[in-house]
Order: C-alpha cells, then sequence, then structure tokens
C-alpha cells in the first residue's frame, strides 16, 4: 500500500494542488496529512486526490468545525483531533502535529509509523525497538522471550508551503516495500 504524506500546507492552493498531483500520479490509497491546514478553503485542492485524506490538526488551523466539516461534507476526507491512531491493513498508525512526543512513539514498539509536522524539516528515520507483550498488537506471537526486534517509521514530510525553508515537499511511503521517499514539488 501506498501512502502520501503532507504536512504544513499554510493555505499555499499551489503547493496543494502539485502535492495531489503527485500523489495521484504515485497511485497512492491514502493521504495523511500532519496538520497544519490553516482555513477551509484549502479543501478545494484537496478535492482532485483520487484517495481519502486522513489528517489532525496544528497549531495554525483557525476554524477547527468548519475546516472538519468541509473536507467531510466533500467528500476528501476525516480530520481529527491531534494525535490520531489508525490501522492501515496490518499497520498500526499515528499522526500528530507535536514533534515533542514522537520519538517516544516511535521507540514505544507501538506503531509502525509515527508521522508528524510542525518542524517545516523532512525527516525519515527507522527506530528499533523490542516488541514486548504488553504492547504487542494482539495477532502478533513473538516468541519464547517475550519480545523481538522491530522497526517503526519516524516520518515528517517537511513543508508543503515551502514558507520556512523555501523546499516545498512531501513524502510517499509504501508499506509493502518498506521504503519512503522525499518528493520535491
Amino acid at each position: 500500500m501506498k501512502v502520501g504524506i503532507v504536512a504544513d500546507t499554510h493555505d499555499e492552493e499551489t503547493a496543494i494542488s502539485k502535492a495531489v498531483k503527485i500523489f495521484n500520479e504515485e497511485g497512492v490509497e491514502v493521504v495523511i496529512h500532519a496538520g497544519d491546514f490553516v482555513a477551509p478553503f484549502t479543501e478545494q485542492s484537496f478535492r482532485k486526490l483520487k484517495a481519502p485524506l486522513i489528517g489532525v490538526f496544528g497549531n495554525n488551523d483557525g476554524d477547527k468545525l468548519l475546516l472538519k466539516q468541509m473536507y467531510k461534507d466533500n467528500g476528501v476526507g476525516e480530520l481529527h483531533k491531534d494525535p490520531h491512531e489508525f490501522e492501515l491493513g496490518t499497520k498500526k498508525m499515528i499522526v500528530t502535529h507535536r514533534p515533542m512526543i514522537v520519538k517516544a512513539l516511535a521507540t514505544s514498539g507501538i506503531y509502525d509509523a509515527v508521522i508528524y509536522g510542525h518542524t517545516h524539516k523532512p525527516v525519515i528515520e527507522r527506530y528499533q525497538h523490542r516488541y514486548r507483550y504488553q504492547y504487542q498488537r494482539s495477532n502478533r506471537n513473538t516468541g519464547g522471550d517475550g519480545g523481538e526486534e522491530a522497526c517503526s517509521w519516524l516520518i515528517n514530510p517537511g513543508e508543503c508551503c515551502g514558507y520556512i525553508t523555501g523546499r516545498k515537499t512531501v513524502v510517499v511511503l509504501d508499506l509493502e516495500e518498506e521504503a519512503a521517499r522525499i518528493v520535491k514539488l
């Protein structure tokens, strides 16, 4: 499953349109937005997505109720309070706009991917951890010593808007191939 990841769009409709075009060309099955849409009108640019959007609110999102309503009513996707946990197939994911909690989430062994925004800096890292019985998923058999080595993705797509760094970026994550890459807009 291919996943498009975007954050910090900050009303930059031209960059959003470029990101949507890339995600559609890549054939992503879902797009994850790690916060800072800013205004409700941004859903118009996301309407052309051929995949559903899952997002969380960021610190600059203004009218959260209207944002949530417009994205849902126009079939773009669902916006949630931060952080938001969900599953994609057999993968447990979490998305947040708060960078201060991401390393703890990535090393916890609970999530296959931790996605975040806010810093405007792209990051793709893998964190090794040891699954323990108290944190394992219900269908996971970890063997005799109570754990097994595993890795979690820690991903920040950078800023789609390009306002702070001058770099407009998104990430494409392939969960089946276990590969992720930063894509410049």
